[in-house]
């Protein structure tokens, strides 16, 4: 079929899709980035700009597979072969529905997760313009559970290595010399894992075909990379042993703050690769009807849209993250280098697991369980339940809001070029 209104439709997706990739840097990225300025490893600024390079680098070199997920998974497309333009009005309610919800998130302080938001507005239209029977109700199953298991399994991880963080460093004798002889092994595991999975699952559409031994080997080349760099850089810090004084670990924390630099690296390019995703699986679908005339199951994302979500994501970042920054990294529970790193290293690792499998889990998700387990290493006094209670309103409310906003839209764009 041909469209009358096809450049119109296309220019708004990419206007749509620009906005929803800005409330993903505003919302999501600021979370990636927060447990690295709340813990003061970094400034702002060196946040702004470590997002700005990985973020990007992974939403373009790793950004393909979610996005098949979020786009021919929530509904079934099949339904729609008769009239593709009703999925076209659908994703653009989608779209402005979830960049909505996420700037006003944003504008509070509220950790969302940008999945949540666009998983919701999708089944919204979906279930209300083609029928309940055309939403894939056991994929939303699926995705709901992963809001359970992902903050969980982040929780257990970030627990359990902040507790080895406890007995191989904080705990010992000379904590600072048990610090620098361990931490470039923790060093190792991050760029070990982040590298793995992104050789696993990443780069198929970028044209690197790779066996998986030959992958092993290089994320094992990379995870000693990481750690030669890490006793490089741990070799130039100055301690001042004075500094030990007020609090007995300012030196080791001194350690742990260049660990979080390279886990802050990991983290922004894991969460590039699996949310880029959420801005630009709608606008592909988009293009892509309005190019052919018809509901394809499965289309290659062209380079430019991949590039258009990681550049949205970045500009959200520098202009509106600091307000969820001050969430995940001050208010939640004090945190140091050494917490920050664990809860991070568990969420990145949460998420590169999960977008390995395909499954469009919430980074927001991962990062409150990561840091959740890591206040719980020190006792639920570490806590703040009031924060961690207004978070878990916010999820609540994510799904419907966005659900119900996109079907308002959907019903405008209807009367206005059906």
């Amino acid at each position: 079929m041909e469209f009358e209104y096809g450049m119109i439709l296309i220019t708004l997706a990419v206007i749509f899709g620009l906005f929803m990739a800005w409330g993903v840097g505003a919302n999501d990225v600021a979370n990636a980035m927060g447990t690295s300025v709340g813990s003061g490893a970094v400034t702002i600024r060196q946040a702004v700009i470590i997002a700005a390079i990985f973020e990007f680098a992974g939403a373009y070199l790793a950004g393909g597979q979610v996005t098949q997920t979020i786009r021919s998974g929530m509904i079934d497309t099949g339904m729609l072969s008769q009239n593709p333009e009703l999925l076209v009005y659908g994703m653009l309610a989608s779209l402005l529905a979830a960049g909505i919800w996420l700037l006003v998130a944003s504008q509070h302080g509220w950790p969302v997760s940008t999945t949540h938001t666009i998983v919701g507005a999708i089944v919204g239209f979906g279930a209300v313009g083609i029928g309940l029977g055309a939403v894939q109700w056991n994929k939303v199953g699926t995705i709901a559970m992963s809001w359970v298991i992902s903050p969980a399994l982040a929780g257990i991880i970030s627990y359990w290595l902040f507790v080895s963080v406890q007995r191989l460093i904080l705990n010992a004798e000379q904590p600072l010399e048990a610090a620098k002889r361990y931490v470039p092994y923790y060093m190792f595991l991050v760029g070990f894992i982040i590298s793995l999975v992104t050789l696993f699952k990443g780069l198929k559409h970028v044209g690197l075909e790779l066996q998986a031994h030959e992958s092993y080997l290089i994320a094992f080349a990379i995870g000693v990379a990481t750690m030669l760099f890490g006793r490089v850089a741990i070799r130039r810090l100055r301690f001042d042993p004075s500094a030990d004084r007020d609090f007995h670990f300012t030196n080791v924390e001194k350690v742990f703050a260049v660990l979080m630099m390279v886990t802050a690296c990991a983290m922004a390019f894991a969460h590039g690769s699996n949310d880029v995703a959420n801005a630009i699986g709608p606008l592909a679908a988009v293009v892509s009807i309005v190019h052919t005339g018809e509901v394809a199951s499965q289309s290659a994302i062209p380079p430019w849209i991949l590039l258009l979500g990681a550049v949205g994501i970045v500009v959200g970042l520098i202009t509106f993250g600091k307000h969820v920054i001050a969430t995940i990294g001050s208010n939640i529970t004090a945190l140091t280098p050494s917490r920050g790193f664990a809860a991070t290293l568990a969420a990145a690792t949460t998420v590169v697991l999960a977008s390995g499998t395909g499954l469009p889990v919430s980074t927001t998700h991962t990062l409150v369980g990561g840091v959740l387990g890591v206040g719980l290493a020190r006792g639920i006094a570490a806590l703040d339940l009031n924060v961690v209670r207004t978070i878990f309103l916010s999820w609540i409310v994510t799904l419907p809001a966005g659900a119900l906003m996109s079907i308002f839209f959907f019903y405008i764009f209807q009367a206005i070029f059906g």
